[in-house]
């Protein structure tokens, strides 16, 4: 079995590969090229325990997804992502359910709804991948990718009580809406913890090999711990993934330059295995129909899968209007009770103001129109934007996934065929939007017109503010420095220290100028102690930290968003890197002690 898995694990990754050079889609050529092995006298049958490929396949993929997930930007569109990634999931799965079972009564209610649970969450990373491509609105971004993070918890625990119902259990709906509030409270505060635990040991763990595998371990054990708990393990890589994303800025820039390249690569892997396995097993599923008519179970997936496209832009548009009219509601309260509150401060109807006065009071932000806004008014989305959201519906890794644990799940409750039905469906549904949702998107968005002009000039202007700030702030530090400086290698060190700060302030790629200023000033009278490279490389890097102090701070304060702040970050990593590149390179002088007059490591924090 281990060959044989390693085999297919290395001849996907090669068609994915190839497929994506091309710029062909890679799970269509994954699975195409798979499903034809698959009909080879000499390729074997290989089968993997549905809880194993479950367990193996999401914590990881989850955990990279919401790294990547902005937390601000996440947390102000959480209207539109938990309408879509509870809302939708539900309504799918009653309508895919209602038909599955008017069509095929021998599914059962139950099955026809595990078959709705089942093909409910669109899976956001083909659709992102051409968003990002094409430049779309980071807030249409944002509600893609929170989508497919919320989506899949909603999925799974609908997938787990329909299949409990399947193999006999009876499951009242107070059971369901309890296991649902258990998995998400059970799930987000095991989710929180694991966080805590893993962004302190970044924090304080410098290597980052160490920190890199143990950031790989972790969503493992999170899920793992939050099923047996009977919480959502899907939430609890969830919450884990957006606190340590969030919180990445604050650890080293080695950590983070490795973080990226890792878990892209993991998902590349995973998926591409995914892919090639339900390709793989599908001539084996359809053998397996039995007595169930190949043509009804086609005609079945294929009413589903219009039933999949259309339910989509009906609950997109219908819930972004009631969002909006409840919102308009909210806004009209809050007004009412700032009156109150401007009247009669103890009264009992000011209390909504007095509450989020203290909220924002602790956190450092007045209580202004605008701050009230951010946390009331959901970001707007044209008519545009939410078609091209209503068409990103494409179904993926989880749907197949969910589907090739469904004879375990089941235990075998389902009849003989019927469970190879709804694989069947899921499998047709998943290639089916992939095919057409995922090659028109992109011709979609350019025929909308749908772009990200006013983002970029928002972002520009966020980045003149803050590089005023970080400017500000830079100054001050090395007025501080310069006191250090002198106090170590005398007066006469002064002119190297003027070079070196006039170069950090003038240009952004501090690391070539630096050194061309400490050999320009070789020239200059001797000084008693000279200062060393790695003098240079601490003031540089302390100059480094207050800048991205500086951009945190403007990140929690609201004034600046969370993408433009981790370009910003990415820039300022790539100097630090070079900065200790060029130091490990740069041989000792001859005259001076290698370490010699290195300032001391805390002053440089």
């Amino acid at each position: 079995m281990g060959a044989e898995i390693f085999v297919i694990l290395v001849c996907s990754v090669a068609v994915a590969a190839f497929a994506r050079w091309r710029g062909w889609p890679a799970p269509l050529v994954v699975t195409g090229v798979a499903l034809i092995a698959s009909l080879l006298p000499f390729v074997p049958s290989v089968e993997i325990d549905g809880h194993l490929l479950l367990n193996l396949t999401l914590p990881p993929l989850l955990y990279s997804a919401a790294l990547e997930v902005s937390y601000v930007s996440f947390k102000r569109s959480l209207p539109h992502i938990r309408r879509l990634g509870i809302g939708l999931v539900l309504t799918t799965a009653a309508a895919v359910g209602l038909v599955a079972w008017l069509m095929m009564p021998e599914l059962t209610v139950a099955g026809a709804l595990l078959l709705g649970a089942i093909v409910g969450p669109p899976d956001a990373v083909s659709a992102a991948a051409i968003a990002r491509k094409l430049g779309l609105p980071r807030r249409v971004m944002t509600v893609m990718s929170g989508e497919s993070l919320i989506n899949d918890a909603t999925s799974l625990t609908l997938v787990r009580v329909f299949a409990a119902i399947v193999a006999g259990a009876t499951v009242t709906i107070w059971d369901g809406l309890t296991e649902f509030a258990l998995a998400v409270v059970v799930g987000v505060a095991i989710g929180l913890v694991f966080g805590i635990v893993l962004h302190q040991l970044r924090l304080r763990i410098s290597d980052p090999v160490v920190t890199g595998t143990v950031g790989l371990l972790v969503p493992f054990g999170a899920y793992a711990i939050a099923e047996e708990l009977h919480g959502s393990g899907v939430l609890a890589v969830v919450a884990m993934g957006l606190y340590v994303g969030y919180n990445a800025p604050k650890t080293s820039y080695a950590t983070r330059q490795q973080d990226g390249p890792l878990w892209s690569s993991m998902d590349f892997l995973l998926e591409s295995f995914v892919f090639a396995y339900i390709g793989l097993q599908l001539p084996d599923v359809v053998a397996e129909l039995g007595d169930v008519s190949g043509t009804r179970t086609l005609l079945l997936a294929l009413t589903v899968f219009a039933v999949v496209l259309v339910i989509r832009p009906v609950f997109v548009y219908a819930s972004y209007a009631w969002g909006q009219a409840w919102q308009r509601v909210r806004l009209v309260r809050w007004k009412h009770a700032a009156e109150e509150y401007r009247r009669s401060p103890d009264s009992r109807r000011a209390r909504m103001v007095r509450k989020q006065r203290a909220r924002l009071e602790k956190r450092g932000r007045p209580i202004t129109e605008r701050t009230i806004r951010q946390r009331i008014v959901e970001p707007p989305m044209s008519v545009r934007e939410r078609a091209v959201v209503s068409w990103a519906g494409m179904r993926g890794v989880v749907t197949l996934a969910m589907a090739a644990a469904l004879p375990d799940l089941t235990d075998g409750g389902m009849s003989t065929g019927n469970v190879e039905v709804l694989i069947v469906c899921a499998f047709v549904i998943t290639v089916g939007t992939l095919l057409l949702q995922g090659l028109t998107l992109a011709p979609l968005i350019r025929l909308l017109g749908v772009n990200a002009d006013a983002q970029r000039a928002s972002d520009a202007r966020q980045l003149e503010a803050v590089r005023g700030l970080c400017a500000d702030a830079g100054r001050d530090y090395l007025q501080e420095r310069q006191r250090e400086w002198v106090a170590l290698y005398g007066e006469d060190s002064l002119q190297k220290f003027d070079k070196v700060a006039r170069s950090l302030l003038r240009v952004e790629k501090n690391a070539d100028k630096a050194e061309r200023a400490l050999d320009a000033a070789e020239e200059a009278k001797p000084i008693v102690k000279r200062p060393s490279y790695e003098s240079v490389r601490d003031l540089s890097k302390g100059w480094l930290e207050v800048r991205r102090r500086v951009l945190l701070e403007e990140r929690d304060k609201g004034n600046l968003s969370e993408e433009v702040m981790r370009e910003l970050i990415t820039a300022m990593d790539a100097e630090e890197l070079a900065l200790d590149t060029r130091g490990n390179l740069r041989p000792p002088a001859p005259d001076t002690p290698q370490r010699a007059g290195r300032i001391r490591p805390e002053l440089s924090r």
